[in-house]
Order: C-alpha cells, then structure tokens, then sequence
C-alpha cells in the first residue's frame, strides 16, 4: 500500500495513540502536526527551517494551486516535492473547505460545484473526478477525498444532504486513477448530528479507504460539541488506519482530540499567530505589541530551543512587531512551529510514559493570550 500506518504504543487511561506512517518520501511518527503550505509554501519559512523545527509533513491546497500556478505546471516542474523542495511527506487537500467557505457564490449540484474564481472571476467547475486529477498532478503523498464540508449552525435537513453528497463524492474519489505512490482519504462529514457521523463513517469504512479524515468540526461549535463529534465517531473507524482531524487547532484541542483517538492535525493557527504578533510559549500566548515587553530581557521562552529563543530578547522581538519589521513574523513562525512540533514530541513522549492524561489535565483555556 501507498501509505503503511501502524499502532505501536497506546494510553493506558485514554483512546490516545502512537502511530508509525510510512509513504514513498518517508516516514511520521503520529500523533503528527502539519504545517499549512497553502500554496507549496508555509509562509516565512524555507523547507530547511521546517525540517529544523521538527515538521515531517507538511500540508498544500489543491484548490488554490490549480488556480495558480496550474497542477499541470506543478507536475511538469517536478511535482509538489521538487517544486517546493520539500522531499518528505506531503497531504493536500482537495479544496471542499476552500471551495463551500466561498458561501453564496457557489452553486451546488450532486455532481459538482460551480464559482468563481477568486483569482480572476472566471468561472470554475469542480466535483471529485476534477479534484483527484489535481491532486494527481499535485504529486502528494495523501490527497483528500472531494467533500462537503458543513457549517455551524446546520439544521439536519442540511446536515443530511451533506453527508449523502459527501458519500457519493467519496466513492468516486476513491475510484479515481492516482498514482502509485498516493493514497486517498475518506472525510467524515455530518455537522454535529452524531447519527450522521456514525453512519457517514460506517459507509466510509465500507469504501475501504487507507486513511480517514473528520471534517467540518471546530467551525463554530463549542469545543465540548466537538468532542461529543469524535467520541461518537471514531469508534466506526478502522484502529488500523490513521485519523486526521482537518483544520484543528488551539494546543489545547490537539491535546484532546488526540485523546479520543486522532493521529494527525494541521491548522493556520501557528503561523497566522505569529503573522499577528502572538507567539505560542510554555507562559501561554504573548502579544508582542504589549508594552511589558518593550524592555523585557529574557528569551520569548526559555524552554524553546529555537533561533529566536536562542538568540534575541523578548524587547527586541517586540520592537520588531511594534515597527512592523519583516523580520518579525519570520522569527515567530519559526518559533510557534517549533512550539508545535515539541508539543506533538511531548504528547507522543507521554503516551509511550503512561503520563499522558496529567497532559489532559493542565490545559489552558482555549485561546489564552497573556499580555494584553
């Protein structure tokens, strides 16, 4: 198979896991994080800094590079690996989110969807077959199977029809040619209707995908809804294949997803936190822009080893963000994917040690930012 997923050690007190993924471009220890590379790059960052920083996979969009530069110029330029010079895994996602965010200006049949191009304004169509042949040409490890993707509040009328278009989309995404070196994965989708996800995910699993994704959680709900989502679903998947949660999140929901079972994450939070002058640290969440920082001479956090940590002061970082300096978020995206890399390190140290549930225990509340 294009991807060998196996358990190797599990919580004694929880559904948490260590996992071992291999694909052709190497290997994951999960539970994993990626970092987002939109458009085949993570913004402010080279592939050595990733590498540096702990990063084994790293995530793209197909959505947003099919409309530009174009999959075929992707493929003729050496495939996402040679084209970003990334040489270890890659995950792209098919552009379900991408696509249904675009709100009123998509329109939905069940065979595909219908918009305009946030590019240019052409218009674009797009269903499952279309987005496996990106993602195809894309060269990604693991591509993503074509769904869609709820939202919050969504009665169950709506929540219903999501799931049977998602099913349908996902057979024929699964059946879609790849080549032999990607595997496809099944979404879950079904708002927080836990008998939809149940069945969305019994169906899936019928479909025999290598790996599973839960889509369409964190979007609004409260985090303990979320969890309710995952609890109910995870049972129907497959303990032999790799879960990913899309788009979560916040350290503290990583923590408990992984909890209940999920294996892998990616999220804009890291980087788009320190776009917005926030670093992610053992204190909790700092902006830079507080004017306790402006004389402050110790580290950004002393128990990092980053190049930012490791070499200036927290006044200076914060005279970087106050003057608006480039250099400001290239130091601090650098330095919260370091602090989410060492906090998936951490939680797969725990799980191996028994430990994990003190981990559960010391969350913060979600979105803490200290020094405002």
């Amino acid at each position: 198979m294009p991807l060998d997923f196996r358990v190797v050690g599990r919580d004694p007190g929880t559904r948490a896991r260590l996992g071992r993924a291999q694909t052709d471009h190497g290997p994951f220890d999960t539970p994993a994080f990626m970092p987002v590379g939109t458009r085949a790059s993570v913004k402010g960052m080279t592939p050595a800094d990733l590498a540096l920083a702990g990063a084994r996979i790293v995530l793209a969009n197909a959505f947003h590079l099919a409309l530009r530069p174009g999959e075929q110029r992707v493929r003729e330029l050496g495939g996402l690996h040679g084209f970003m010079a990334w040489p270890g895994p890659i995950l792209t996602d098919s552009g379900g989110y991408q696509v249904f965010s675009l709100g009123g200006n998509v329109r939905i049949f069940d065979d595909r969807v219908v918009f305009r191009s946030p590019v240019d304004g052409t218009a674009v169509e797009i269903g499952p077959a279309r987005a496996m042949e990106i993602q195809r040409a894309l060269g990604a490890d693991l591509v993503m199977a074509f769904d869609q993707c709820g939202s919050f509040p969504m009665e169950r009328d709506e929540a219903d029809l999501c799931v049977r278009r998602t099913l349908r989309w996902a057979r024929i995404s699964r059946d879609a040619p790849l080549d032999p070196h990607q595997a496809v994965l099944g979404i879950v989708q079904g708002g927080i209707h836990l008998d939809l996800r149940a069945e969305c995910a019994r169906q899936l699993v019928e479909m025999d995908f290598p790996a599973y994704a839960v889509g369409g959680l964190m979007v609004g709900e409260p985090q303990a809804e979320a969890m309710k989502v995952l609890a109910a679903t995870l049972p129907s998947l497959p303990e032999d294949r790799l879960r990913y949660l899309m788009g979560v999140g916040l350290p503290e929901d990583i923590v408990l997803a992984v909890a209940r079972g999920i294996d892998l994450f990616d999220c804009v939070i890291p980087t788009r936190h320190a776009r917005n002058n926030h670093a992610f640290t053992s204190e909790g969440v700092l902006n830079l822009k507080n004017a306790r920082f402006k004389d402050d001479r110790g580290p950004l956090d002393p128990q990092c080893p980053c190049y930012a940590c490791r070499t200036f002061t927290r006044a200076y970082l914060a005279h970087l963000a106050r003057e608006n300096e480039l250099l400001a978020p290239v130091l601090l995206t650098a330095h919260n994917v370091t602090f989410y890399q060492r906090l998936m390190q951490r939680i797969r140290e725990t799980i191996a040690a028994g430990t994990f549930g003190e981990l559960v225990a010391d969350q913060r509340p979600p979105g803490t930012v200290s020094g405002e």
